[in-house]
């Protein structure tokens, strides 16, 4: 049983959220050199590990992104986006404004996409919530086991007012650069 579990046996007392800034420090103090975690709603959870056909779909996306948008935007492939006070999550892929980010992540995006198989609940139900916060205009959650991007669009109050699912034959123009089309079959093998 890990201590999280017992989060509930201590109340009244409230647990300390980790604050962006802190976990910032930690990492720049190497802290966690030999470990794959990311920091969600202020607490520090250890990201799963990569299999191929998630990775494989993460640098196809990666190619074909590199290829439609070109110098307009950024790609940055698994790299922190700071979305808010307590959350610096390490999206699959993020489509942020041109910049020099040598001394803050991106506190913005036009696109951030999680690739999903064991990670579907973690995108669906917190991941949704955190960028819909931070303002993310429109997030992908690519669903490897049933072939299906969800796009979620329309934030407003940490939830996407819209959900529009995209299957294989279907072309996703994101709302932010609307003049590509990115093709569902491009994405899943």
């Amino acid at each position: 049983m890990s201590p999280l579990d017992h989060l509930a046996d201590l109340a009244p007392e409230r647990v300390r959220p980790l604050k962006r800034t802190e976990y910032e420090t930690m990492v720049v103090a190497g802290l966690f050199e030999d470990e794959r975690v990311e920091l969600l709603e202020g607490v520090i959870v250890e990201m799963s590990p990569q299999s191929p056909p998630h990775a494989a779909a993460i640098q196809r996306l990666d190619r074909v992104l590199q290829r439609l948008i070109g110098d307009r935007a950024s790609i940055r492939v698994q790299m922190p986006f700071a979305a808010g006070d307590l959350s610096l999550p390490e999206p699959d892929v993020a489509v942020v404004p041109p910049g020099d980010y040598e001394t803050a992540h991106p506190a913005q995006a036009l696109l951030v996409i999680e690739v999903a198989d064991s990670s579907l609940r973690k995108d669906r139900r917190l991941k949704v919530e955190i960028y819909a916060r931070a303002g993310v205009p429109e997030y992908w959650v690519v669903g490897l086991v049933d072939g299906v991007v969800e796009v979620y669009t329309e934030p407003s109050g940490g939830a996407y007012r819209r959900v529009t699912p995209a299957g294989r034959g279907d072309r996703i123009q994101p709302a932010a650069i609307p003049d590509i089309a990115i093709a569902v079959d491009d994405v899943f093998r």
